[in-house]
């Protein structure tokens, strides 16, 4: 069964990923570049390419959808999967997933007025472009001529900012949601991770119960200046290529990126607007 790590990009999703792989993958609970990949992003372009799905028809994707996530869930073992995607219900009958397949979600939100800094360095978009695109554009992704094993080759259908934090919480309805917010986690890392253990356990409908010495070692290793040094000592996978073939790194400011001091007022009046009751409702207005 799978439990969903989701979120709106540039949320903080790597840095819950890279606290559980660590947890759950590795003897000791440090992390390391290689770990992360125990938690795979889904959808994936490349796994319905392997099943025979024409990945060259979106309908056909996601008319495949829960298809694929049969072929990959184990019934009786948890999985984490990684997701940007909003959970919709294409043409009203193709759903992004179900609970024949889904445990639960584990959703990451962070303030938009500091996504809207992350998601342009990340895409090389300007910051104006940028907060369009969280306010109106549906999807990212797509490109098919995209280099094998490019992200970018999947279309992920993400919704706004806000449509991506709302659809998700229909899990609240059988109680198998976990809302955390990234500045909660950056703030106090240790309550918010033992949060979402204990979570993970009531899915998991067990006795809550965790290594110490483990949580010690994935504290200390998953800090975003300890993340940051090895992705300059070896490329991070999932850091995007600029237009001049170079890798954009990809932890880039992190607890640093302070919309107070590098958001432009206009940009910042605009993102209030569009999700105002969103961001009143998590508490950031």
């Amino acid at each position: 069964m799978i439990i969903w790590l989701a979120s709106y990009p540039k949320s903080g999703n790597t840095l819950v990923r890279s606290m559980l792989a660590s947890y759950f993958f590795s003897k000791n609970g440090i992390y390391n570049q290689h770990i992360i990949q125990n938690i795979k992003l889904f959808p994936n372009i490349h796994i319905f390419e392997n099943l025979g799905v024409n990945i060259k028809n979106n309908d056909e994707v996601i008319k495949n959808y829960i298809k694929v996530q049969e072929s990959l869930s184990i019934k009786s073992s948890i999985q984490f999967f990684k997701t940007h995607s909003c959970l919709f219900n294409f043409y009203n009958k193709y759903p992004f997933t179900d609970l024949n397949n889904s445990l639960g979600v584990i959703y990451i939100v962070r303030d938009p007025r500091n996504v809207v800094t992350s998601f342009s360095k990340f895409t090389s978009l300007s910051i104006e472009e940028s907060s369009e695109f969280m306010i109106n554009k549906l999807s990212i992704g797509g490109n098919l001529n995209a280099p094998k094993g490019s992200s970018d080759r999947t279309r992920i259908f993400t919704g706004t900012w806000a449509s991506n934090f709302q659809t998700w919480k229909s899990f609240q309805y059988q109680e198998r949601y976990l809302l955390v917010k990234y500045e909660d986690l950056i703030n106090d890392p240790e309550k918010i991770f033992l949060k979402i253990l204990k979570f993970i356990y009531k899915l998991k409908k067990s006795n809550f119960e965790y290594n110490k010495e483990k949580l010690k070692n994935v504290l200390n290793s998953t800090t975003f200046d300890h993340m940051k040094s090895l992705e300059k000592k070896e490329e991070f996978k999932e850091a995007k290529i600029d237009k001049d073939g170079k890798p954009i790194p990809f932890f880039n400011l992190g607890p640093g990126n302070d919309w107070r001091r590098l958001l432009d007022d206009k940009i910042k009046i605009k993102l209030e607007k569009a999700f105002e009751k969103e961001m009143i409702e998590l508490g950031y207005l």
